[in-house]
């Protein structure tokens, strides 16, 4: 039996995530928490159940959350989400994509999600509520931490440490062994030395 949990944000990257999500077999969507003038419509047949004021009441009933909500821009509401959820002490499980492949010998850590054919690669260190998106590379002895953005085919080269709040630009490269400071936004196509 699927483990229900609850999405938060019914954006775009939403969508993206429900199709990640329905790809495996672990949890089946109980509902969509997001704007109060959403409550009551739906998102890909998902129900809005509810806003972020809800939280408090929703952890009675349910245990697994996931922030479905993007980052582009600035990342201060999902950090904050975060926190707020970690507070309540409920559960914030990694969701690996089907088609996504995480070596044995890496380490993603609570909150975070691995999209459709990403790629994370032995001895990496992925860091919680980040978003590995579909096609990004996270290559060996590589570090993300807490609350990335890699986007869309971006690659991260071995033994590279990305700073924590970063945003890594859609097919973005960087050269191998770099460190890049936290809070760091690099462009699209961006080869980061």
């Amino acid at each position: 039996m699927k483990t229900p949990i609850v999405l938060i944000g019914g954006g775009g990257h939403c969508h993206s995530v429900i199709d990640v999500i329905e790809s495996g077999n672990l949890f089946s969507i109980a509902g969509i928490v997001d704007k109060k003038e959403k409550v009551g419509q739906f998102v890909l047949g998902y129900k809005v159940i509810g806003t972020d004021e809800d939280l408090v009441l929703m952890i009675k009933e349910y245990r697994h959350f996931h922030i479905s909500m993007g980052f582009v821009g600035k990342v201060s509401n999902r950090v904050k989400l975060f926190e707020q959820l970690k507070a309540f002490q409920v559960d914030l499980p990694v969701i690996i994509a089907s088609t996504a492949y995480v070596s044995k010998y890496s380490t993603i850590e609570m909150g975070t999600i691995v999209m459709h054919h990403a790629l994370v690669n032995a001895n990496a260190r992925v860091g919680e509520n980040c978003i590995i998106n579909s096609k990004a590379l996270i290559e060996h002895d590589a570090v993300i931490e807490s609350h990335c953005h890699i986007a869309t085919g971006a690659v991260i080269n071995g033994g590279v440490h990305v700073g924590w709040e970063s945003f890594i630009g859609s097919n973005a490269v960087t050269k191998q062994d770099i460190l890049i400071p936290s809070r760091s936004f690099i462009k699209a196509n961006s080869i980061v030395k």
